[in-house]
């Protein structure tokens, strides 16, 4: 296998970015091409409140159900096979999607998200640690934000891709077919070519290594990864970075019409502002980390603008209050290469396995907005919720931005229990 020092420079680096790159762009354009259509899905099944929440549970059951056993398949068929096989996992997934639309079956349309679930699952348990530990540990968060543009990126072009096929103001049911099995078609060819790639096999410091006396950067050794609180302090920052990445996708458009009424034009614009910032924070993170701020500064400083943020979020009113979730948006852009990096170093031989319980935590993007239209129904005293109602709910934003920031200045040092 490749030695992770021959990866170091510039020149061997590029390939594997090229490739990881492109991939991200193009599984951001089936992912939002998917996001775009799952609503005409959930019509044309005339689904329940309650079966409609069936939806995320689908997602994100399957990142607890098979986080672990992802980290297993990564150590057994290493970084590229599992990524190759999780394109193909996915690619079943969204295949089942065309009989749940044509016969209007929720059962497989439950089981086409869970199959999309898995294979993410999968794709980043695999992905995630190959970009932490391809280069210098330093330059994590900028590869990071080089992959998050590319990925942000392909999300505008997913109009444009379905203007080709359907009619974006009328949108009918049996026209959906074609763009799944154009998605499906992709991923399947993506994931032929990653199995075939000149993408290098690397490990990260120590991850052969199978005496328990020698484990990464611990001195007396761990035998068993539950010895590494740095990791799972980890886990539950990322639960925090997710549910707070999340939430203000979810729930700008539903605030946006709170704010300036039902007869706002276009209220879908407002969801860019969130993704706007977001590109503007991976900029930030490109050219200035590790070259001007440490990826544990850049943390510190981003979960201060996000706590600040969440506060101008609460406490302004609505109508100057729902731009702060662009600034939102731009503190949570490096916070997920940050926590990769801290929480996956020194894990030696332990690191599929961490990564594995990384990705067991993104259930916090379902969790989040549970608990956020949960306050939400406390607080309000109409039938239609009021800014008043949404800003009480907001204020689970900040023991998030609070923890990761002790993350960033304490729990990523801790090594010992």
């Amino acid at each position: 296998m490749a030695n992770i020092r021959l990866l170091k420079s510039g020149n061997a680096l590029f390939i594997p970015m090229l490739i990881i790159g492109i991939l991200y762009f193009i599984i951001g354009v089936g992912v939002g091409i998917s996001s775009f259509l799952t609503p005409f899905l959930k019509d044309a099944l005339h689904l329940t409140v309650t079966q409609s929440y069936l939806v995320p549970v689908a997602v994100f059951s399957a990142y607890v159900i098979f986080g672990a056993p992802a980290g297993w398949v990564v150590s057994k068929a290493g970084y590229k096979r599992s990524i190759a096989w999780s394109l193909f996992i996915m690619s079943f997934g969204t295949l089942l999607f065309v009989p749940s639309a044509n016969r209007a079956n929720l059962s497989a349309f439950l089981l086409a998200f869970f199959m999309v679930g898995t294979g993410k699952t999968l794709l980043m348990v695999s992905v995630n640690p190959y970009i932490t530990i391809i280069g210098p540990q330093e330059g994590t968060v900028m590869r990071m934000c080089i992959i998050g543009i590319l990925n942000k990126l392909a999300w505008w072009i997913c109009p444009v891709f379905l203007g080709l096929f359907l009619n974006l103001n009328n949108v009918k049911l049996d026209q959906v077919s074609l763009p799944f099995y154009i998605i499906t078609g992709i991923l399947i060819a993506l994931g032929t070519f990653m199995y075939f790639a000149p993408l290098p096999e690397v490990q990260a410091p120590g991850e052969n290594e199978s005496k328990t006396s020698d484990t990464g950067g611990y001195p007396d050794g761990a035998t068993s990864i539950f010895q590494i609180p740095h990791l799972f302090f980890g886990v539950l920052a990322l639960f925090f970075y997710i549910g707070v990445e999340i939430l203000p996708i979810a729930s700008v458009i539903d605030f946006a019409k709170v704010v300036f009424g039902e007869g706002v034009e276009n209220p879908s614009g407002f969801s860019r502002y969130v993704p706007i910032g977001m590109c503007i924070g991976y900029v930030f993170g490109v050219f200035m980390i590790p070259k001007i701020i440490t990826h544990t500064r850049a943390l510190r400083l981003f979960s201060v603008i996000g706590f600040a943020s969440s506060l101008c979020l609460i406490l302004l009113p609505g109508k100057i209050a729902i731009y702060c979730l662009a600034a939102i948006g731009f503190a949570n852009s490096i916070m997920w290469g940050a926590i990769w990096q801290l929480a996956l170093a020194d894990l030696g031989r332990f690191t599929k396995k961490g990564a594995s319980f990384l990705v067991m935590s993104l259930v916090g993007a379902a969790v989040f907005p549970f608990i956020f239209g949960y306050i939400i129904d406390i607080f309000k005293t109409t039938e239609i919720p009021i800014v008043s109602d949404y800003q009480n709910a907001y204020w689970i934003f900040i023991p998030a931005y609070l923890f990761i920031l002790y993350y960033g200045k304490l729990g990523y040092k801790i090594r010992r229990i």
